[in-house]
């Protein structure tokens, strides 16, 4: 029996039972697109945590109070023990530094706003002039804050969009007296429309200067301190002159923590590679199952094809020949059902993608490839069974129709 002879009695055994034929295909085509669909929803968490992180600005290093442990601690659980607040003489000290473009000190709070009859709990973000140009945040209305020392706490104010749609209705803000607490501030201007950042809705915070915070919740020290190094290149060295200068002014202990934005964005891009891959075996199952199907679907197509192959061995095929026949029928089968898998799951995944525009929904080239070369090695893998159990017919009995 030729190649040519081969895959042409092999193709025509697949396209002559097109029930059998189409469960096979089925079985194999769900599993591939499932390996697609999961993997491509690994892939677009892994996008959104990144573009979150994005929207912090760039070349960000982040000074935490209190020593982090690095064995067991979540990216996300970095709070460590605080031995010494960090202070804004802290921050004022960072500025040292010439790989340093700016610092920005953090307080954040929750108080009762409002205005008039108006009012609503809301995120209270204490910071400086500089927070907006590292966040690259703008303005649709008025300026942010003012630049001024870090001491003087100014009774001003920047709201965000919900916030003066909310207590100022159409009202314009600027100028006007926000009530925080018991305290007042002027408004001297809103952001433009951000949306969620870090799990902050920054349309619905009101940003105060630094020193106006901590009067308002009566502390001294910072939450955080974000620096922007100047560039990219920069940020190891920035990491190192933040740990010596804080160091130094906390009589040689070394309470702080300072991560970097390409650290965190490291850590959660191994996470989110080891779930996609998890996705991708969990679903890479299913081919097993099909695979499965596959072999026992072709037993019992042994059993229909019992005079075909004794008509095969009575005319001099080899017991390696229909063997061969038996097994490029499950390729032909595996390979038709990773194809049409493979069509299926780019149809879901671009239908997603026009559904919700705003994540980037597409799975890695090598989850499909491989969901198809698993999908073919199964098909020949459990294949081998029944082309042996084919090959092993006397053919006096498989032409009486008899297995024997």
């Amino acid at each position: 029996m030729r190649f040519f002879d081969c895959n042409r009695i092999a193709f025509g055994a697949v396209i002559r039972y097109p029930l059998r034929t189409s469960m096979m295909l089925l079985a194999t085509s769900i599993g591939v697109g499932a390996v697609l669909m999961l993997t491509a929803l690994g892939e677009s968490a892994r996008g959104y945590v990144g573009q979150a992180f994005q929207t912090l600005g760039t070349n960000i290093v982040i000074v935490m109070p209190g020593r982090t442990e690095t064995a067991g601690t979540a990216p996300g659980a970095m709070v460590g023990t605080t031995e010494r607040d960090l202070t804004l003489d802290d921050a004022r000290a960072l500025l040292r530094s010439s790989a340093i473009r700016y610092i920005a000190p953090v307080i954040v709070g929750s108080s009762v706003v409002s205005q008039g009859n108006r009012e609503r709990e809301t995120t209270i973000l204490g910071s400086t002039v500089d927070f907006a140009a590292i966040r690259q945040w703008t303005m649709a209305l008025g300026e942010f804050l003012p630049n001024v020392d870090l001491d003087r706490a100014s009774p001003v104010c920047v709201i965000g969009d919900v916030i003066r749609t909310e207590l100022f209705g159409d009202e314009p803000p600027i100028g006007k007296w926000l009530r925080i607490g018991t305290r007042r501030c002027r408004v001297t201007g809103v952001l433009a429309d951000q949306g969620t950042s870090i799990m902050i809705d920054v349309d619905e915070v009101v940003i105060v200067p630094v020193s106006y915070a901590q009067m308002l919740f009566d502390v001294s020290g910072l939450f955080r301190i974000i620096v922007q190094a100047i560039d990219r290149e920069s940020m190891d060295r920035v990491r190192l002159d933040i740990i010596r200068t804080i160091k130094a002014r906390h009589y040689g202990e070394e309470d702080i923590t300072v991560i970097t934005q390409d650290a965190v964005l490291r850590t959660f891009d191994g996470i989110f590679d080891t779930l996609t891959r998890a996705l991708a075996g969990i679903a890479a199952i299913s081919l097993i199952v099909a695979g499965v199907l596959i072999m026992n679907v072709m037993l019992v197509a042994v059993s229909q094809r019992t005079r075909e192959v004794g008509l095969l061995k009575a005319l001099g095929a080899t017991h390696r020949q229909i063997v061969a026949l038996f097994l490029t029928e499950a390729a032909f089968l595996a390979v038709l059902g990773g194809i049409t898998g493979l069509c299926f799951g780019y149809l879901v995944i671009i239908g997603v993608s026009v559904l919700y525009p705003e994540y980037i929904f597409m799975p890695p080239v090598w989850a499909a490839v491989g969901a198809f070369m698993v999908a073919l090695i199964c098909g020949i893998f459990f294949g081998i069974w029944p082309a042996r159990k084919a090959a092993a017919l006397d053919p006096i009995m498989a032409l009486a129709g008899r297995q024997s």
